[in-house]
């Protein structure tokens, strides 16, 4: 029932938005095994993303791989929304785990530069990239876990949103939210929107008017976050929580409208 209110949600938001490019598919679920061997891996990297599949449970693990920090630019945006259309049209994968391979950083959020002194045709190309990347990430017809391993402002809270579940490395001085309003930047709707169907509006209304960033604790009190587990076991416990996920019958018919 969970996940079908959480996929309803998903259906209502993306129901306002003119354009739409994510396709739906289904198959069967199964458990993600943390360790692989070799002949069960598959790879595919490219200079910002890494597609790491378990063949033998069609669970991929993407990683960002970005220094310093992630940023969310044109080209890493691109690149972002073509891995995960890649995973969405192969029937083999089921499931996938985002993360980031840097120290102390999951995404520092939108590429500032991007916007900063650009013309309105590279500004309008940016957004429509941003929009791409929450489409696919958001309406993903697989299971979609962000493994938190470092502070997620910002676009990096939008990517962890747009995931199904969420767990974060414990560490107080990791920080996560949309502080858009603080680089004086209105967040678009369907960043409210993901955010209250998160947390709800009186706390999203609050978070966004002020821009606020929350710790891990209290990201996980105000529900910004499913779980907190030490920072060395975030990838781990993604793999057993995937595992969860894909025990509940039923949970490979659900798919995406979009």
């Amino acid at each position: 029932m969970t996940t079908l209110l959480k996929h309803s949600a998903k259906y209502a938001l993306s129901g306002r938005l003119a354009r739409l490019g994510v396709h739906s598919r289904h198959g069967g679920l199964q458990c993600l095994q943390p360790c692989l061997l070799p002949h069960q891996r598959s790879a595919s990297t490219g200079s910002k993303i890494l597609v790491e599949m378990d063949n033998s449970t069609g669970i991929a693990v993407v990683t960002m791989k970005s220094p310093p920090v992630n940023s969310l630019s044109l080209d890493f945006l691109t690149e972002f929304s073509i891995s995960l259309e890649k995973l969405e049209l192969d029937r083999g994968c089921r499931g996938v785990i985002l993360t980031s391979a840097l120290p102390k950083i999951f995404s520092a959020g939108l590429d500032i530069m991007e916007m900063c002194g650009k013309s309105p045709e590279h500004c309008g190309e940016f957004w429509k990239a941003v929009q791409e990347m929450w489409l696919r990430l958001y309406g993903s017809s697989m299971i979609t876990i962000a493994a938190i391993n470092g502070s997620s402002p910002a676009g990096g809270c939008l990517m962890a949103l747009a995931c199904d579940y969420r767990i974060m490395a414990e560490n107080p001085k990791y920080s996560i939210g949309l502080n858009e309003t603080q680089l004086g930047i209105v967040a678009p709707f369907w960043f409210k929107d993901t955010l209250v169907n998160t947390v709800g509006n009186r706390v999203a209304e609050l978070s966004l008017q002020l821009g606020l960033l929350y710790s891990a604790p209290d990201a996980l009190r105000t529900g910004l976050v499913d779980l907190l587990v030490p920072e060395d076991k975030v990838l781990s416990t993604a793999s057993q929580t995937m595992t969860q996920w894909l025990a509940i019958p039923g949970e490979n018919a659900i798919g995406s409208n979009l």
